[in-house]
């Protein structure tokens, strides 16, 4: 993880300086704006990238001394087939639109629905037929 949160924190710090010199080349705050927050968006990803590494065991990918095979073996539990994700893309997809023509009646609907989904989607493995344990 620690290569990616360097990666993600040399990515905030070309936003801040191109923040700078865009500003004041341009004298512009929208441009500046957006530059700014992305800077702000990198760097609580790389902020969150170099907490969790500094808690967690050193990976193949952060070791310089890594042989390829220090990486092989099982990578974790990937769901077979699950039909949550069409869902939670439907129920984006409508937030999407009404946001874009704003009813409020219907983001209001597309919210409980993006909630049940992503619900749904997190606790597949938990409960009903597909519990473990």
């Amino acid at each position: 993880m620690k290569v990616e949160a360097l990666i993600f924190n040399l990515i905030a710090v070309f936003c801040v300086v191109a923040a700078v010199i865009y500003g004041v080349w341009s004298q512009e705050p929208i441009g500046t704006t957006a530059l700014v927050l992305s800077a702000g968006l990198t760097s609580l990803i790389g902020g969150f990238l170099w907490f969790v590494s500094r808690r967690i065991d050193a990976r193949p990918e952060d070791r310089k001394d890594a042989e390829i095979a220090d990486g092989a073996g099982e990578l974790g539990f990937f769901s077979p087939g699950s039909y949550w994700p069409f869902g939670l893309a439907l129920s984006a997809g409508l937030m999407g639109l009404a946001l874009a023509f704003w009813y409020p009646w219907l983001i209001i609907l597309a919210g409980i629905a993006l909630l049940l989904t992503i619900g749904g989607l997190l606790f597949e493995y938990y409960v009903g037929q597909n519990a473990h344990g």
